[in-house]
């Protein structure tokens, strides 16, 4: 979000709030009503504070979205002084239902989730034990409230940045040992005290509503003590060759849209080549131009 942004959701605010919006602004209103300049709107659009209610060749007709709702709602008990309450995330019983074994550590994210306060949790072993497959079902359940990060892209944006503009609830990072230092340091502070300091321009972000943070990490000895021990942390084991078949199956089907029967054939032609969940996904992409046989040739060397 770029400065002056959160002024402009005010504004907005106070409008949509003074009328019926569903009499007066049914297909939204305009930049002439706001005053705001078409492109800066595009671009509040596109960074998801605004919904596009209708759109013409004379007329683009918008309105808040939730989360620029939301963000003028937290700036406003903010000013008066009010706690921020975080919303109940909506975590249904079968989150984890794809992932087959690994009942303890379903049972500690399912809490921690849900917990008044937050766990920090971080996922540890070798590729291909299912730790993405637990961060995918976590973003699936919470939808807008969490946000997929690679520690490796981190640095792109920032964690600052990302943080302050998308206000998450939950922060899923994938190869948590491959974070720059920067944004570690900032992942630290924001875990300890829900507090993010930007030295370079003098910026400070409190965290009022305060993350809870799922990672995953190939590599522990990569990891600071300081970061480790910020965490729970739960090392997963491998699995055996039926219940990789089992979760290759139930992951094609139900994520990628295969048949039932293609997505076991793939499973079984991949058997004893790899335990990586990810091969699999890669080689049900391609199936349906290449066959299951010849997207395994093309996509994994022989030697595997």
């Amino acid at each position: 979000m770029k400065e002056g942004d959160l002024e402009l959701l005010i504004e907005i605010a106070k409008l949509e709030d003074s009328v019926d919006m569903e009499k007066e602004f049914k297909i939204g209103w305009s930049w002439r009503h706001v005053r705001i300049w078409p492109a800066t709107l595009s671009r509040l659009f596109k960074d998801g504070y605004l919904e596009n209610v209708f759109r013409s060749n004379s007329y683009t007709g918008y309105r808040l979205s939730e989360t620029g709702r939301a963000m003028v709602t937290s700036k406003q008990q903010e000013d008066a002084g009010e706690p921020v309450a975080p919303q109940q995330l909506d975590i249904v019983g079968d989150i984890f239902g794809d992932i087959i074994g690994h009942d303890e550590v379903k049972e500690l994210l399912k809490a921690c989730l849900l917990a008044e306060k937050p766990v920090h949790v971080l996922l540890a072993g070798p590729p291909a034990l299912a730790k993405s497959l637990f961060l995918w079902d976590i973003e699936r359940a919470a939808g807008e409230k969490a946000i997929w990060l690679v520690g490796s892209a981190t640095s792109k944006a920032g964690l600052w940045d990302i943080v302050s503009e998308r206000a998450p609830q939950i922060l899923l990072i994938d190869e948590l040992d491959k974070m720059n230092a920067a944004d570690t340091a900032a992942l630290l502070s924001m875990m300890e005290g829900g507090r993010l300091v930007r030295a370079k321009r003098g910026r400070e972000l409190n965290l009022s509503n305060q993350l809870r943070v799922v990672a995953a990490s190939n590599r522990l000895g990569m990891l600071s003590p300081e970061l480790k021990s910020r965490f729970a942390i739960r090392t997963l084991n491998a699995y055996s060759r039926a219940d990789f078949l089992t979760v290759v199956r139930g992951v094609l089907s139900s994520r990628e849209g295969l048949g039932l029967e293609t997505a076991k054939e793939v499973a079984e032609k991949l058997d004893g080549r790899t335990q990586d969940v990810r091969d699999a996904i890669r080689v049900a992409r391609l199936a349906p131009q290449l066959g299951v046989s010849r997207s395994i040739e093309l996509l994994m060397e022989k030697s595997r």
